[in-house]
């Protein structure tokens, strides 16, 4: 039994020794096999070379170089060729692909199974190169006018749509250095075909759609261009949008920014339309009769400079709203009239005023106004109360006056009490008042001050023709006096002459037909200009020198 177990077990073991032997005898004689040959999955210059030796090797090569021809793939589905006789490509192996198979490891031919090879080498082939410039240089594709330069992707003009990018033109333009690269690595390698597109012989764009700065401009512009701004302006609304706005967009290095000056030009623009001071208003007075108001400064005025910075903040914002305008002052109201219906209504003329309050009649009061013989004309126009304001004292050069409402609307002009007057209306400004300012009863004040809030438009006029019959009567004997006080007409009647010609035009046309001695007037300024023509000429002739 114990011998037939020792039988088996040697035979185990040379079994195992008989296979562990011939695989050691293939092994080896593998080895021996690659020991002058190139090693499994090797590949030479793109060539595979494997289980060749050096010999067959080079019958090969010297095989593909004779007739050898490199196609070349281009752009646009071109294909061109360089044949080796062209460049006088023949073999120059010297013992190098010998040395490549000696400097292997045949131990190694396993691995090699796993572990592919490239090996290269550049002293295969030569070939002359001033033949390849040549033969390069007369190629379709290096042709002038086959080349076509690369273009950039771009931003688009604005359009409804918005702004898009451009894609990119790839073109046809040949990178000459790589070109020549491609190629004589190509032949050194004995490639059949070489793609120009895959070499990187074609000039490439600088900028493609997929630029992340030409994105970022394009979203910008897009999101600039894309916001609406709707005006309410009443009757006048008005919509900004892209169709404007994209005239206002700067472009440097891929940038956005606003010009400012576009915006003001614009803003100058809406104060144009929407502007009402310093315009004409109509006023239909309290005498029935309607008026055109072409001085002051009341009404709408658009803040420039305000809605220039809020239109460009609404921009970069990118949210398109519906919004005011920017106003540096406001009327009432919109429309034709923008001083609505409340408002002091002023006649300088009749010397009366009325107060209008939501179109309700208020109050109304005769008062006196600027003295005109001294040049102090109350300012005709429309404007807005500046503030109201109790218990102040106006000043002037000579005088200090308490009063107890004020309410100034034309600079230091505007109405108040006047306790120091007994009497108003009539024609008492002509010759006895204020400095420009409408002096009111204490009552008549008091109310307008108590209903009237800053901004209210106070409206200043003269309508000839609403003075009293019997004011005019009376200012017409006043100035017949003075035309019968000038006496006889000496130079030392100029001032006497001139205050009665004042007077007179400051009289109504019904006041000038109740003057009789008009011509006395008219005379007197006659012989006044011949006196004073004649003083002169005395006065002249006593300055030059004696003969």
């Amino acid at each position: 039994m114990k011998k037939t177990e020792d039988k088996k077990r040697f035979s185990g073991k040379l079994a195992v020794i008989v296979i562990c032997s011939g695989m050691a005898v293939i092994y080896f004689g593998i080895t021996a096999y690659f020991h002058n040959r190139f090693l499994p999955s090797t590949m030479l210059n793109g060539i595979n070379v494997s289980g060749k030796s050096a010999e067959q090797v080079e019958t090969m090569l010297k095989e593909e170089i004779d007739g050898y021809v490199l196609k070349l793939e281009e752009r646009n589905g071109r294909k061109e060729e360089i044949r080796g006789e062209d460049i006088s490509l023949k073999p120059e192996f010297g013992d190098s692909i010998s040395s490549l198979v000696d400097n292997q490891n045949a131990f190694s031919w396993p691995v090699s199974f796993f572990m592919p090879r490239n090996l290269s080498e550049t002293t295969m082939v030569e070939f002359e190169e001033e033949k390849l410039e040549e033969a390069a240089a007369k190629l379709e594709c290096m042709q002038k006018e086959n080349q076509e330069n690369p273009k950039d992707a771009y931003c688009s003009e604005y359009s409804a749509n918005g702004y898009e990018i451009i894609s990119e033109e790839q073109g046809s333009k040949i990178k000459k250095k790589a070109l020549m690269t491609a190629l004589k690595e190509g032949i050194a390698g004995l490639k059949e075909t070489i793609s120009l597109e895959e070499e990187n012989c074609y000039a490439k764009p600088k900028i493609t759609s997929d630029h992340e700065g030409l994105i970022q401009l394009v979203d910008t512009l897009n999101q600039y261009t894309g916001v609406v701004l709707t005006y309410d302006e009443g009757e006048k609304t008005q919509t900004l949008d892209g169709s404007i706005t994209h005239n206002w967009m700067d472009i440097t290095d891929m940038q956005v920014s606003i010009n400012e000056e576009k915006v003001a030009e614009y803003v100058d623009e809406l104060a144009s339309v929407h502007n009402t001071v310093f315009r004409k208003h109509t006023l239909k007075t309290s005498y029935g009769e309607t008026i055109d108001i072409v001085n002051g400064d009341y009404g709408w005025k658009v803040d420039k400079a305000g809605e220039k910075e809020q239109i460009i903040q609404d921009i970069k914002e990118g949210i398109s709203k519906k919004r005011e305008i920017t106003y540096e002052r406001r009327g009432a109201s919109r429309g034709e009239n923008d001083y609505g219906d409340t408002y002091v209504e002023i006649n300088l003329t009749a010397q009366h005023l009325f107060f209008y309050k939501n179109g309700s009649l208020v109050t109304e009061s005769d008062f006196v106004s600027g003295n005109i013989s001294k040049n102090y004309d109350t300012p005709t126009g429309i404007y807005g109360l500046t503030y109201k304001q109790k218990d102040a004292v106006l000043r002037g050069e000579n005088y200090a006056s308490p009063v107890d409402f004020w309410m100034p609307f034309c600079n230091n002009v505007g109405m108040h009490d006047a306790s120091w007057r007994s009497s108003f209306g009539g024609g008492i400004y002509k010759t006895s008042g204020s400095h420009g300012c409408i002096n009111l009863p204490r009552s008549a004040a008091q109310k307008i001050f108590e209903n009237i809030e800053e901004g209210d438009p106070v409206i200043v006029y003269t309508l000839p023709g609403t003075e009293s019959a019997a004011v005019a009567a009376q200012e017409a004997a006043q100035v017949t006096a003075l035309i019968q006080s000038i006496g006889e007409v000496t130079l030392e009647s100029e001032p006497a002459i001139v205050m009665a010609r004042k007077m007179y035009n400051l009289l109504s046309p019904k006041g000038q037909a109740q003057v009789p001695n008009y011509d006395v007037l008219a005379a007197s300024e006659a012989q006044l200009a011949a006196l004073k023509a004649q003083a002169a000429a005395e006065a002249a002739a006593q300055q030059e020198p004696p003969q």
